[in-house]
């Protein structure tokens, strides 16, 4: 790019009204990308872009790149008023201007140059400068964006394929490279759609400087990585995905934030976004900054970001993540190590206020998406109305279940009726919150290795095992969701420098756990008593939960007018004439069986389905008498 050093920057323009500023300072505006960042635009018939950014303790800001041979005295913003804000407009400059603010501070002599935190695209890691850049582009999902609450509504059946976009597939024969954003688009969408999925779920796709932290630690809170492409690649990924119908949730991360030196941290020579004492703005765990929560203008940058996502690219939802660790002031602290707040307890009041700010600003803009948290202990009303108390999230991950069931199926089955209860536990409080079932990334890294590697005996149990897990998965209340490779078995773990292993699929008990997971989300949208009530305690009934010696589950999933009998038996012993105990009489016709020949079972079972008798058990009127497939699950239904 030439030099224009000769242009002066140009200053009396500005995208800040009076409002903005006080909804800014107040901690309430939303949509602060349209405002700060760097903005195409013509000023007096001169085409250019105006820059503005926050820096409240600077002495000087100046915009440097390539444009100026970085020279930090060459263009210098200035704040009007006390608005903390420094802007101006240089002419010439447009998209593809690579830029950075140097930014020198009234205190200590601290000075550096720092990425901008609302630039709308930045260089491929590792270069670290911002890039101007415009965000239009011809969407064209509008069948989906019109009808989307019906995809996204909680009566509606929701299983989501969770993805790392570098890892989901490779190109070995081009070097082990990752695929573009338009290179996905096609064949994800595709698999998707062929597996039943409704929705994929990204790891985070913001940009970070780190790739070996998947996304958690975030320097671009409006920048789609570019190690894939353009953000209007990442449109076109998602318009697909849509006008493939399949929605696109966004895992995102407000909880910290990495300390780079051109990042948000020590931003202008202070603790600009972060909390100043550590016991309140480090994390320990991920040695991060923590934001701080209670400054209304990080609020206003958080909320922005959020917003942004569902504003621009379109997401179906936000997957919120470490939740907890924003809600507990002693999140991973010993004693001596936090801040108790003002009334001496250890809940972090500003991230709770955030959060339920947050929530209720999106559900007010965007009734037709949802929000999910990852919310790892029994904090309250997660998924409740702010009106009452709650968070406001319209989501909450069920840790308990995922925790407690792969502890369960990981023993011997000779063991297992010593720990029954850790099947049954959560019947307790199934229905406290909106859950999601989660078997996500986390459980197959840092030395836990593959799901199907976490499954005793030999490799038959052990596929047998895994379909038992993601059979009792789909049947429990609660939306769901699979982490990628899961659904074929891989039997490595996952590696961001790696593709999944899709060679194994030549196996037929790989294909058979693929095909079973498909035909298991195919259930899921088409049998109403599985989803459409999904969070009412009236829609499930235990039938026998109490079978610890035989390690035999069984209960009763009811929709409207419909009725499914799940029974599952974790041992791998083939149980004959085992009655269970149905409210209807007449034909149960078997739905699904995970030990059928097609999904590399040994094919036991009832024939397609069984007639109800007569005979009473478990307080109901009628019962079957069943042959259990071993280490196998069964979902039957009456023929009307």
């Amino acid at each position: 790019m030439p030099l224009v050093k000769n242009h002066a920057v140009r200053y009396g323009f500005s995208l800040l009204s009076d409002y903005d500023l006080h909804l800014f300072n107040e901690g309430n505006h939303n949509r602060l990308y349209e405002k700060l960042g760097a903005h195409t635009a013509t000023v007096d018939g001169q085409r250019g872009t105006y820059f503005a950014v926050w820096a409240p303790d600077a002495y000087s800001v100046s915009v440097i790149g390539e444009f100026n041979a970085w020279n930090k005295a060459s263009h210098p913003l200035r704040v009007p008023g006390g608005s903390g804000i420094w802007e101006g407009f240089i002419p010439e400059l447009g998209p593809g201007t690579v830029y950075k603010y140097h930014v020198a501070s009234r205190y200590q002599g601290y000075s550096m140059d720092k990425a901008d935190p609302y630039a709308f695209e930045n260089e491929v890691p590792p270069r670290t400068a911002s890039i101007v850049w415009d965000l239009g582009y011809d969407w064209g999902d509008e069948g989906w964006m019109h009808s989307r609450q019906h995809h996204n509504r909680l009566s509606h059946p929701i299983s989501i394929y969770e993805v790392h976009l570098g890892s989901w597939m490779r190109l070995w024969e081009d070097g082990n490279r990752w695929l573009t954003y338009r290179e996905l688009a096609p064949k994800l969408a595709e698999y998707a759609n062929r597996m039943g999925f409704t929705h994929v779920e990204f790891m985070p796709v913001m940009e970070h400087p780190f790739y070996g932290s998947w996304g958690y630690q975030v320097t671009g809170f409006f920048t789609p990585t570019s190690r894939y492409g353009t953000p209007q690649d990442f449109m076109y990924l998602v318009d697909h995905l849509h006008q493939q119908g399949v929605g696109m949730i966004l895992d995102w991360v407000p909880s910290h934030f990495p300390n780079d030196a051109y990042g948000l941290a020590y931003f202008d020579g202070t603790h600009l976004y972060e909390h100043s004492d550590p016991r309140q703005g480090f994390h320990p765990e991920w040695k991060s900054h923590i934001f701080n929560f209670g400054r209304n203008e990080v609020r206003s940058f958080l909320l922005s970001s959020g917003l942004f996502w569902l504003n621009q690219y379109h997401a179906d939802g936000l997957r919120v993540d470490a939740v907890a660790s924003m809600l507990y002031l002693d999140y991973a602290r010993t004693q001596g190590e936090w801040i108790p707040n003002k009334y001496g307890g250890n809940e972090n009041l500003e991230a709770i206020s955030f959060l339920q700010k947050l929530n209720a600003d999106v559900y007010g803009s965007h009734p037709d998406v949802q929000t999910i948290a990852e919310e790892s202990t029994a904090w309250p009303m997660v998924s409740k109305p702010t009106s009452v108390g709650g968070l406001g999230f319209g989501l909450k991950w069920d840790m308990g279940w995922m925790h407690d069931t792969l502890k369960y199926l990981s023993k011997d089955p000779i063991h297992r009726r010593f720990d029954h209860n850790q099947l049954t536990f959560r019947g307790l409080y199934m229905f406290t919150e909106n859950y999601v079932l989660p078997l996500s990334h986390d459980e197959v890294v840092h030395g836990k290795g593959a799901l199907i590697g976490r499954m005793p005996g030999d490799e038959w149990q052990q596929f047998a095992n895994l379909r038992l897990l993601f059979g009792y998965q789909w049947a429990q209340p609660g939306k769901k969701l699979l982490f990628m490779g899961d659904e074929f078995g891989q039997k490595r773990e996952w590696s961001h420098e790696e593709g999944l292993e899709w060679w194994v699929l030549q196996f037929p008990l790989h294909s058979g756990v693929q095909t079973w997971v498909r035909d298991l989300n195919h259930l899921y949208r088409s049998e109403p008593a599985l989803y459409e009530r999904e969070f009412d305690p009236g829609t499930f009934q235990w039938v026998d939960a109490n079978d610890a010696d035989c390690s035999v589950l069984s209960f009763l999933r009811r929709g409207h007018d419909e009725i499914i009998a799940v029974i599952g038996n974790f041992t791998p012993v083939v149980r004959h004439h085992h009655r269970i105990g149905v409210p209807e009489g007449g034909y149960w016709r078997e739905l699904l069986n995970s030990d059928a020949a097609s999904y590399g079972g040994s094919n036991q079972g009832n024939a397609g389905g069984v007639l109800a008798e007569t005979v009473p058990a478990h307080g109901q009127p009628f019962s079957l008498d069943l042959t259990l497939p071993p280490l196998g699950i069964l979902f039957l239904k009456p023929q009307r």
